[in-house]
């Protein structure tokens, strides 16, 4: 009988030869956040579907057309969560973190799920990384989250990256806009989808953000929120922009970017690269002061942003040694009869102890197919135990690599004399690495070899 089925169209597994890489990327990103004060805050995958309807917004195309929604048993309308921040705003205020010290900086990796049609860096369930900031007003919050997006792009190792930076205003601002896309939108009623025609009364900012082409194309000579925005809302954007100046963070302003979601104000940016084709965002956030107000009686000033993982590892996978070759076995222990195989395990069990990464048989393979298997899975050494080497106490270790050997004896000497390779082959890569230029890739080797 053949399999049964098939992963579900537009998701995907990352399987054991890739998921280092992921931990590599995330483990940066979790560096970053540790330097700015951002702790990891951990959310359900799904909610109450009116905490999306009502923070998302009815009129986006997430909560018209791409939510998973569901009834349960006790008849409870239920969503897989299509983005992170709304859960986010959900648990602050469920738990009256905003009671605590403000600024709140908050981080997550979260999956979500989008009905939507399945292509290169967009799935239906899909990973991000997102950082929160609640309490701050001021610029400032806005100039730092934009920094801790730039830093960790950097950081991982992404090039080529543009900050698009726009202001959508207050709902002040927001109003007088609106009466002038109505006017704009409704000479082009006939050529709209049938969505846009809703949006036009209800929300006609939506159509901007319109995947259509017909509609994308009418919206391209649209009026421009930036010249809409009242006197604080365009200070404060100023502000924002000064303090990137400042700080030596390139940015260009695009009037065109009001991000998909309702729950949007003021700020708003987009991180886009060269190197993904039409699906170009990396990043993408701003400032959503009035969700908290929409979700409950409390008014919280807030910012953040999201990163798609998947999109990130698309463009880590153009690159040329970015990221890190796969950790590779230290030692393998291959035996001989059933003393050596029980030999092999404890010193196995003792190496790992000691914090190598050590394999010996479990499969009772015949040596030949141990020593197979070593290289198979890139033993750096290489040992063989049989009733000799366990007469004699002692036993050869072999470089996998150049194929040399000692002599070692077992026990606490095998560890050390492990230890002393290992460290040698350290500052052998430290060596190559500043001789090609990559002084801090070699000393990071250097320094995570000698931990």
């Amino acid at each position: 009988m053949g399999l049964i089925t098939k992963a579900i169209r537009g998701t995907q597994d990352v399987l054991p030869n890739d998921s280092y890489k992921w931990q590599h990327v995330e483990g940066v990103i979790r560096q970053v956040c540790d330097a700015f004060g951002y702790k990891e805050i951990r959310t359900p995958v799904f909610e109450h579907t009116e905490l999306f309807a009502r923070g998302v917004g009815d009129t986006t195309d997430v909560v018209q057309k791409e939510m998973y929604t569901f009834e349960d048993k006790g008849g409870r309308s239920i969503t897989l969560r299509p983005e992170g921040t709304a859960g986010v705003a959900r648990a602050i205020l469920e738990h009256g973190l905003h009671n605590g010290a403000l600024p709140l900086k908050a981080y997550y990796f979260t999956s979500c799920y989008r009905y939507e049609k399945p292509q290169a860096g967009r799935l239906r369930e899909f990973h991000q990384f997102g950082a929160e900031l609640y309490g701050a007003s001021e610029p400032y919050a806005d100039a730092e989250m934009i920094m801790l997006a730039d830093e960790t792009l950097k950081m991982i190792g992404l090039d080529g990256i543009e900050l698009q930076l726009n202001s959508i205003g207050c709902p002040e601002c927001r109003a007088k806009y609106h009466a002038a896309l109505k006017e704009y939108f409704s000479s082009h009623i006939d050529e709209l989808c049938p969505t846009c025609r809703d949006r036009l009364e209800r929300n006609p900012m939506r159509i901007l953000d319109c995947k259509s082409p017909v509609c994308s194309g009418i919206a391209e000579g649209a009026p421009v929120i930036l010249d809409y925005i009242c006197d604080d809302c365009r200070a404060h954007f100023e502000k924002v922009q000064e303090l990137l100046t400042s700080c030596g963070i390139k940015f260009s302003i695009n009037p065109q970017i009001v991000r998909g979601l309702d729950y949007y104000s003021r700020t708003v940016f987009e991180f886009v690269s060269k190197d993904l084709g039409a699906q170009a965002t990396v990043c993408g956030g701003g400032r959503y002061d009035g969700l908290t107000k929409q979700l409950s009686d409390t008014e919280i000033p807030a910012i953040g942003f999201a990163m798609g993982l998947e999109r990130i590892m698309l463009i880590l996978e153009k690159k040329q040694n970015i990221l890190p070759d796969q950790k590779t076995c230290d030692i393998y222990i291959a035996s001989m009869g059933d003393r050596g195989a029980h030999k092999a395990f404890e010193l196995v069990s003792d190496l790992r102890q000691e914090g190598f990464y050590a394999e010996c048989d479990m499969m009772g393979r015949s040596l030949k197919a141990q020593m197979k298997y070593a290289d198979k899975i890139g033993a750096r050494f290489s040992m063989v135990l049989g009733d000799n080497e366990l007469d004699t106490n002692k036993a050869v270790l072999k470089n996998m690599t150049d194929g040399s050997k000692t002599e070692v004896e077992l026990g606490e000497k095998l560890i050390e004399e492990i230890y002393r390779h290992k460290i040698d082959r350290e500052l052998a890569d430290c060596v190559n690495g500043l001789s090609d230029g990559g002084e801090a890739e070699a000393m990071a080797a250097l320094l995570g070899g000698l931990k």
